[in-house]
């Protein structure tokens, strides 16, 4: 393994990719194993920042991309939960409508559409934004109460496409890409969770009620040596025979420090072996699974050269072909990441992420359209 990493950033330094300017994908549009079709700015007015969004096909073919919108930066209070459409398959986009926008900053949401038809939209809040003085004032104004009522992970969900949105509920776990559907019908969250001890960091959830409610089944032990504390903002997907693969964010220090962690169950979540390193350098993953039964990852590059990073399993997860790291995009620094993707019904891949095009910009929400060779 230690050769391959070697190997893989070798490639990224020499690639032309690397030296790509921001936001030219030119120099990066035909490679090895896919090739770029177009790249955009979808939403962003230029005194928003916009960050870590999640993008999901319905069963009517439109695209629903959510995010953190209406933001003065990376940590402020103003965070709400937005959701932006196309049904055009990405060309064109709607203006943000506001899902949630709670006292709190609300951060990191993810989508699905069930069988069902309902939206499920996670997030959670936070008061990072405390410790900075330009908003002591406002976090002064926030009772106990309002902070104990509305700190924590949640889950909204809409019956009517998004028209109406239901009641939150509080939930154990957080992700920046929330739950899954299972083939089974089973809505599967694994997340982060509240527990006290750092063993029980990254945990399982499942609905069987098209997430009304939330049970905890299970959680994700880590590699030997590995702090726990390190691992953050995990995703899943299930294989085409049925097993489950779960990736995480991890920091901590050593060789494979910032590689991302890869577990693995074959009993619908109820057990899984531990977190181990991948040859795969970035964070956080987004999976899922293509029409041919390939592994997607997709996940942010936050070394120079900066930008969105993607890679291939094709065997449900064992290996990974980081020879052939797709690049994405080209960014001028390192705020940027949280890419998703969903697969078109032509076979391409739309994959959207926050990313600014120049240095001292706000990131707005932008999408590359690609597809693999």
């Amino acid at each position: 393994m230690i050769a391959t990493v070697r190997s893989v950033f070798a490639w990224a330094l020499l690639s032309a990719a690397a030296f790509a300017a921001p936001g030219d994908i030119d120099a990066f549009r035909d490679q090895p194993a896919a090739s770029v079709l177009s790249s955009a700015t979808i939403w962003g007015p230029a005194d928003i920042y916009i960050g870590w969004p999640t993008i999901a096909k319905t069963r009517e073919g439109e695209l629903l991309a959510v995010f953190s919108g209406d933001r003065d930066a990376h940590v402020c209070p103003w965070g709400k939960t937005q959701l932006v459409r196309s049904r055009d398959n990405g060309a064109t986009w709607t203006a943000p409508e506001t899902i949630n926008n709670t006292p709190l900053d609300d951060r990191d949401a993810g989508i699905l559409q069930t069988r069902a038809g309902t939206l499920v939209v996670s997030w959670f809040t936070s008061l990072a934004f405390e410790t900075n003085e330009q908003y002591r004032r406002h976090r002064e104004k926030l009772s106990a109460e309002t902070v104990n009522q509305w700190f924590g992970s949640w889950i909204r969900r809409s019956e009517d496409n998004g028209k109406t949105w239901g009641e939150y509920i509080r939930v154990e776990t957080t992700a920046p890409h929330g739950p899954i559907e299972l083939s089974d019908g089973r809505l599967l969250y694994v997340g982060c969770t509240t527990a006290k001890t750092p063993e029980e960091r990254v945990g399982v959830l499942e609905s069987r009620d098209d997430g009304r409610t939330w049970t905890h089944i299970a959680r994700i032990a880590q590699a030997e040596g590995d702090d726990p504390g390190q691992c953050h903002e995990p995703h899943v997907v299930e294989t085409a025979d049925g097993g489950l693969v779960a990736m995480a964010r991890y920091h901590g220090e050593g060789e494979f420090a910032n590689h991302l962690r890869q577990a693995f169950s074959n009993d619908g979540g109820t057990t899984w072996t531990r977190f181990e390193p991948t040859p795969i350098w970035g964070y956080p993953p987004h999976l899922i699974r293509l029409t041919n039964g390939w592994l997607l990852v997709t996940y942010g590059r936050r070394k120079d050269p900066f930008g969105e990073r993607a890679c291939i399993s094709k065997d449900g997860g064992k290996t990974w072909d980081v020879q052939n790291e797709i690049v994405l995009s080209q960014a001028p620094g390192s705020d940027l990441g949280y890419p998703a993707s969903v697969q078109l019904d032509d076979g391409s891949l739309f994959t959207v992420y926050y990313e600014a095009l120049e240095k001292g910009q706000k990131p707005p929400l932008r999408y590359t359209h690609w597809i693999l060779k």
